[in-house]
């Protein structure tokens, strides 16, 4: 046979060169159709990102809206409305990952809609600040619930950084292992997420059925008539109800995008909604107002009142379970930005390669938990969080707005699905506020660090992307990558079988 080919299931092709002249035969192996494979349906797709909006937030202390709006019936009112300006954001995103379906989240959004810049701004961001910082203090967290369950004196770092490290690391072996396999682990902890939440549920309506009304009849007595503490309520939520864009960073691995993408993005901000409000209808119908405003661990708290504090234990193993899986969450799409921007060769072009064998963007995995762990060194990363908050919607408001450049750029393109416009509108709305609101209330000179740090992204953008004077720098180290981790170019085929 002539050039005989032996197919792989690993996606690669050994061809045998023809004997000429005595000549040993010659093997090449050519890397063929590398890519991310589309191992996630319609559930695996809503726990990632139910999994992601729900951390430990719900479990340790959402009284935030509470003291903002003062009253039970007001508090309430913002947490659903919150779930619904949050439904108004994924439908909006439904429309551009559908029309665009490209993984990477608003990046490749921002490249069609406003050009390479300031989707290079993004992916900088998001690649060494947001995704990093965030695994960071949610490993963290869990971490602080682990040895709430060691007899530890007191609460020494470096145990519990060591235990945030190990966290991390069995993150990054799990999604460069397997990706249905990290699929699997976000359904398992999404599923005991929501299991406590259900308990948390119960709980509350077997008590409102003893009688125990007395909060709930409040209302509205005593609400804020201040309209920046509704403002700062809403904050809270919403901040609460963060990550219910996460499925669009993965839609290259999404099964029927098309279909699946909405779907997902629609059950999972109604299920969130819904749990969330039962949920604080439980804590105040159980603790009162007094009890939750008052309480460091509401969720803890509660199981004391209702389970007894013999089981009541249990409530600090839900809560690692939240946070480990919203860390595997934040990870496994974290990265995709990361993943896509290198495909632009807008990052080192390595960074976008995928293992021949397990088909997972092992590259990018491992430089992204490298920066979380860096991130585990400074004594408090909260507060770099809160001063790139205003980031975060910053970016949610250009996503919206590529929406709306595109509607006029790609008017003729198909779209599976078209919001009414009023939709994203009121989110873009709100998203800019959410971006002035911190800056004008509290104007403190690390909002302009923040601002600096983004911008001053064009530093590397000009010489190493726009005139890419690195050409050929980088060959050596590819060449190592490459051979060391089994990885080859993985570019962008569009493939909804």
């Amino acid at each position: 046979m002539d050039n005989p080919a032996l197919s792989q299931e690993d996606g690669t092709e050994l061809r045998k060169r023809p004997v000429n002249n005595g000549e040993a035969p010659h093997v090449e192996v050519e890397t063929k159709g590398i890519k991310l494979q589309r191992n996630l349906g319609l559930i695996s797709g809503t726990s990632i990102i139910v999994g992601t909006i729900i951390g430990s937030g719900i479990f340790i202390s959402p009284k935030g809206v509470l003291q903002e709006t003062g009253s039970v019936g007001l508090s309430l009112v913002v947490w659903a409305a919150g779930g619904m300006l949050s439904l108004m954001g994924a439908l909006s995103y439904a429309e551009l990952g559908t029309l665009i379906t490209k993984s990477g989240g608003e990046y490749p959004y921002m490249m069609a809609a406003m050009g390479r810049v300031v989707a290079y701004l993004f992916a900088w961001t998001k690649i060494i600040v947001l995704t990093p910082s965030s695994m960071a203090i949610i490993c963290l967290t869990f971490a602080e619930y682990v040895m709430s369950l060691m007899e530890f004196c007191g609460e020494p770092q470096i145990p519990k950084k060591m235990i945030a490290a190990l966290a991390m690391i069995t993150l990054a072996i799990v999604n460069s292992w397997d990706t249905k396999l990290a699929a699997s682990v976000q359904v398992f902890f999404t599923g005991a997420k929501l299991i406590a939440l259900v308990i948390i549920v119960i709980g509350g309506l077997v008590w409102l059925g003893k009688g125990e009304v007395e909060t709930l009849q409040k209302g509205f007595e005593g609400s804020t008539n201040s309209p920046s503490g509704v403002a700062l309520a809403f904050y809270d939520a919403l901040w609460a109800y963060d990550g219910w864009n996460n499925l669009n960073y993965i839609t290259e691995e999404l099964k029927n995008p098309y279909v699946n993408l909405p779907r997902a993005n629609v059950l999972g901000v109604l299920l969130v909604t819904v749990i969330y409000v039962l949920a604080n209808i439980s804590y105040l119908a159980v603790l009162g107002t007094e009890g939750l405003l008052n309480s460091s661990a509401v969720a803890l708290e509660w199981g004391e009142v209702v389970l007894g504090k013999r089981v009541a234990v249990i409530m600090p193993l839900f809560v690692m379970c939240s946070t480990f899986g919203a860390a595997n969450g934040s990870l496994f799409a974290g990265v995709r930005t990361l993943y896509v921007a290198a495909r632009e060769n807008q990052f080192p072009e390595v960074l976008s390669y995928v293992n021949a064998r397990r088909l997972t963007p092992i590259p990018c995995i491992i430089f992204t938990t490298i920066l979380a762990l860096l991130m585990l060194i400074p004594g408090d990363i909260g507060s770099l969080i809160d001063f790139f908050s205003f980031a975060a919607w910053m970016f949610y408001a250009l996503a919206i707005v590529s929406l709306i450049i595109l509607r006029f750029t790609m008017k003729n393109e198909h779209r599976p699905i078209k919001v009414f416009i009023l939709f994203p509108i009121i989110f873009l709305l709100c998203s800019l506020y959410l971006v002035v609101a911190p800056i004008i209330q509290d104007p403190r000179v690390e909002f302009l660090y923040a601002f600096l740090f983004i911008v001053g992204g064009l530093v590397f953008y000009v010489p190493l992307v726009h005139f890419r004077i690195h050409k050929g720098c980088f060959d050596p180290v590819t060449l190592f990558v490459q051979l060391f981790m089994e990885v080859g170019p993985s570019p962008y085929v569009p493939d909804f079988e």
